[in-house]
């Protein structure tokens, strides 16, 4: 059979063994070198020490990292047929009993939950879930006027994943969860240990934790079992809500009653664990990657005070009278979509992508076979000035089409940032995670002055790779 050839550059055809690469050791090859937590910062690094497309060796593994954004794309658009989610992955996945979502299924399996899924995520589905969103936009306002009273400094990144944990919970699956006005309740906490987790046993030398399992393997189990239960919790009540009013059927209430709808078609070919493998999908995907681009926003604005000033100005402007924005003010709210859109090409929460090949192709003049592991770097392209003008400089400008204005740079920016992936696997919540960021934006700015972005060592916030970039440590002071 013909071998498929992804758009490659002119020039001979380069093997694994022809390209350059980081040194490693005898059968663990480059294993030992891997530090999860930082390993974005590092394939960066070694992309400028060896070029756009360089290799890996990982145990018994082969991979290619690629740092150019045109190859990264051609990869990304070979979904599913060409390249999925890592084997290492999937086996990790199940090994904790987590169901499989549309983010880790594969095949006609994704194939029929995606339609489930995009089903959920369609827009006009989601503005009428507004109110939901509203409502956790006033608790976290509460919760901040607690602090600014009280002159404390806020805990940045955990606030904000109680604000998109208890979005998530309310305005998808309709179900009570308030962790921005109780400390009570731990779903929050239980979430937060399996990212971590995955990311460390995926590039694990040896599965320690099976045979030795430490205090936290353990703690992990705990979690896992609460956060199943929980989910089982809001499929039982959505079906409930169903049987009671088959009115909600056609017009659901939340994207989880949309899928249960969806899944409940002849031919949809989905169960009740496909349903709930993308709730917890939702719940995992939908709190860090939000809540860390806000988080990396505020800090971004703060270091940037005319930014910040003209985000503050657009948002008193639009929102002015009333306690609550609505949903026609949050989307005329252009200049915070623009710092949106500018702080995840500077700091994506994913990072870098990895797949697995699923048949032999050619990227970028690079023979890639069957099972091979490639990296994708989202951001090494998106912040260099041989792309993007002026990269470094954090500009939302450069996103609105002005007359006169940067079109060259929004042109540039627009193509080669990916914040959420390409191609048909694309990330089917990006309209939802834009409502999410304008919204916190959104009530932020209205009431309060920000007074101080810090860490407690002075220093930038640190990049740490949980699954997604976080900043480490980031506190804010409001007034």
């Amino acid at each position: 059979t013909a071998t498929p050839v992804v758009p490659a550059a002119a020039q001979a055809l380069r093997r694994y063994d022809d390209l350059p690469g980081p040194r490693g050791i005898p059968v663990l090859g480059n294993l030992l070198q891997i530090q999860p937590d930082r390993l974005h910062l590092q394939l960066e690094q070694w992309c400028r020490t060896y070029g756009p497309v360089y290799r890996l060796h990982l145990g018994g593994r082969k991979a290619v990292v690629f740092g150019d954004h045109t190859l990264v794309q051609a990869t990304l658009r070979d979904r599913p047929d060409g390249f999925r989610r890592t084997t290492r992955l999937r086996e990790i996945v199940e090994e904790m009993g987590l169901p499989v979502g549309v983010f880790n299924a594969t095949g006609d399996t994704w194939k029929r939950q995606r339609r489930m899924v995009m089903h959920g995520f369609d827009p006009a589905h989601v503005r009428r879930y507004f109110p939901s969103l509203q409502g956790v936009a006033q608790r976290l306002v509460a919760r901040w006027q607690l602090a600014a009273n009280g002159g404390t400094a806020i805990d940045l990144q955990a606030d904000l994943m109680r604000y998109t944990v208890d979005t998530i919970a309310g305005l998808a699956f309709g179900a009570a969860v308030n962790t921005l006005q109780s400390d009570d309740d731990v779903i929050q906490q239980h979430l937060d240990s399996i990212f971590p987790a995955i990311t460390r046993r995926v590039f694990a030398p040896l599965p320690t934790w099976r045979w030795f399992p430490s205090a936290a393997d353990k703690a992990l189990k705990r979690s896992l079992v609460a956060v199943n239960q929980a989910v089982d919790g809001f499929i039982a009540q959505a079906r409930a809500r169903l049987a009671a009013d088959p009115s909600l059927r056609e017009n659901p209430h939340n994207l989880l009653e949309a899928m249960i709808t969806a899944a409940d078609q002849p031919d949809s070919g989905i169960d009740d664990s496909q349903v709930a493998g993308n709730v917890l999908t939702m719940l995992l995907a939908g709190e860090d990657t939000t809540a860390n681009t806000i988080a990396w926003m505020i800090h971004l604005l703060w270091a940037n005070p005319l930014a910040l000033a003209l985000a503050t100005e657009e948002v008193r402007r639009v929102c002015a009278g009333t306690a609550a924005p609505t949903l026609e003010m949050v989307e005329q709210l252009d200049y915070v979509e623009a710092c949106c859109h500018e702080t995840m090409r500077l700091k994506p929460v994913a990072p870098m992508m990895p797949q697995q090949a699923l048949r032999d192709s050619v990227v970028g003049g690079v023979q890639i076979t069957e099972g091979m592991i490639v990296f994708g770097l989202m951001r090494v392209d998106s912040v260099s000035d041989a792309h993007v003008p002026q990269a470094a400089q954090f500009d939302p400008q450069r996103w609105l089409a002005t007359p006169g204005g940067p079109q060259a740079a929004a042109s540039a920016a627009k193509r080669i940032s990916m914040p959420f992936g390409a191609g048909p696997r694309i990330c089917p919540g990006r309209y939802l995670a834009l409502l999410e960021m304008k919204m916190a934006m959104a009530v932020l700015l209205q009431h309060f002055d920000i007074t101080m972005v810090d860490t407690p060592d002075g220093l930038p916030p640190v990049e740490q790779l949980n699954f997604t970039m976080t900043p480490v440590g980031l506190r804010m002071r409001l007034q």
